[in-house]
């Protein structure tokens, strides 16, 4: 079985006791940290460091020969975005004043409460974690450019913001901190976990459920499994879906919906990294990566008394917020061929096309369900068609609605009872229609109206002149 390695970076643990090494080593490794190296000898740190993808080194202060701190030096000299921990045999409050003020990171004593080591070294490895994040997410920025498109290919988007978080994504995927990823309901939450789980290139599998409703009983026993014997009608042990999404992804949907009750044990898992069996008192390391995901607004929801304010401080490492459909107008056309095209292949139909007018006339609508709606209306307008053109029955009450216009391919049909506006009138109100539905962008509002940017550009600047003489 395949292992992932955690953390990304290496840890390397320097001291000239081998049993010592061996000791940390071992101790590290039931706590689930694997990308490990060792070295009995300080004189090998250089090479060791100009080989090796180091991030925190574990160091011994004295040795014979190179002390620690001189090695410490040494490192935040020429590798000063590695953090460095100091541990020493003995107490020396002096040493540790010094070893800190030359950048170590922290300093313990050998014979101090493990635990308090194994948390140092997580406040070491987060701190380095989010070191690399920033410098990724910079970079990112900086290229506006995505190193795996492929991953993204299922999201079908032309907007700006959509790339944005695309590239932020790409910068925190390879670590095993918590992903919020906040949305409407049809967003493509689901879509963004997966990606999520494709570019950490966990070699264990992406495990999803829904939590809406799960009362504390079920998502105990759901997550952490339980063992023999545990209750009545527990006949075998049941592994967890924490365990099955080992070395992967566990996602977990609508998380605004968990009650008071699992969510502290959602809060101890992320806090200690470990759980317990329903029936057992041995517990087991968590080795999954936990992703969330909700419609709700959880600053709302601790307002309330509903969400814990510690579960969202740690859940919110990373925020992944995927804007609705209606602030990415750009996106209909794209997403109503991708549907037509797909609705085809599925219920194999020859190709059929639509109005081109279709989504400029959709735009009016706010799209609560946002692209689940819009794939469901474009399902079942292809299901109805029978000729080689998209039948746009399904979309009908939505464009009639609240007596709004109605654009098919060859008329526009307006309200009974009312003044037909002038030409001029009509165009000067659609260009205004466009540019409010853009947002002022004059390209987006361009491409709704059929007509080139430089012609809408003299457009508005002739609409302007006529309102500033009248």
């Amino acid at each position: 079985m395949k292992y992932n390695l955690y953390p990304q970076f290496k840890i390397l643990l320097v001291d000239d006791e081998v049993a010592f090494l061996r000791s940390m080593s071992l101790t590290l490794e039931r706590q689930g940290y694997n990308n490990l190296m060792t070295c009995s000898d300080p004189s090998l740190v250089p090479s060791l460091m100009e080989k090796e993808d180091v991030g925190l080194v574990l160091l011994d202060l004295t040795m014979p020969r190179i002390s620690g701190q001189k090695v410490l030096s040494w490192l935040k000299e020429e590798y000063p975005n590695v953090c460095v921990i100091i541990i020493s045999g003995v107490n020396q409050v002096d040493s540790a004043v010094e070893c800190v003020k030359q950048g170590a990171f922290d300093y313990f004593v050998k014979t101090s409460d493990q635990n308090q080591i194994l948390d140092g070294l997580k406040r070491a490895i987060h701190t380095q974690e989010l070191t690399l994040e920033n410098q990724a997410l910079r970079s990112q920025i900086l290229s506006n450019e995505l190193e795996r498109p492929d991953i993204f290919s299922k999201i079908i988007t032309s907007d700006q913001v959509m790339w944005s978080v695309f590239r932020y994504i790409e910068s925190i995927a390879s670590t095993r901190q918590p992903v919020l990823i906040s949305g409407e309901s049809g967003v493509g939450k689901e879509l963004i976990a997966n990606v999520i789980h494709e570019l950490s290139n966990c070699s264990g599998p992406l495990v999803s459920v829904n939590v809406a409703g799960v009362d504390d009983n079920v998502f105990a026993d759901t997550l952490f499994g339980h063992s023999r014997g545990a209750f009545t009608g527990a006949d075998k042990t049941r592994l967890g879906l924490v365990e099955k999404a080992a070395n992967g992804t566990l996602f977990l949907d609508e998380i605004g919906d968990l009650s008071l009750a699992s969510q502290i044990k959602l809060l101890r898992l992320l806090q200690e990294g470990e759980y317990y069996p329903v029936g057992s008192d041995k517990p087991k390391r968590m080795e999954a990566r936990i992703v969330v995901a909700t419609h709700q607004k959880l600053e709302e929801l601790q307002a309330e008394g509903k969400f814990r304010k510690d579960l969202f401080f740690r859940l919110k490492t990373h925020m992944v917020n995927i804007p609705p459909l209606r602030e990415r107008l750009a996106d209909l056309p794209l997403l109503i061929d991708h549907f037509i095209k797909s609705a085809c292949e599925e219920m194999n139909k020859p190709a059929l096309t639509a109005p081109k007018s279709l989504s400029v006339s959709l735009s009016q609508y706010t799209f609560p369900g946002n692209a689940r709606e819009l794939k469901a209306l474009v399902y079942d307008a292809v299901s109805q068609s029978t000729s080689n053109k998209l039948n746009c029955a399904p979309f009908e009450p939505l464009l009639n609605k609240d007596n709004h216009l109605v654009f098919t391919e060859s008329q526009v049909q307006f309200p009974t009872n009312t003044q037909l506006p002038t030409l001029s009138n009509m165009a000067d109100l659609l260009v205004e229609e466009a540019m409010k539905r853009a947002s002022n962008n004059q390209s987006l509002a361009a491409r709704m109206l059929g007509i080139s940017q430089p012609a809408l550009s003299k457009r508005l600047k002739n609409m302007k002149e006529s309102q500033h003489r009248n």
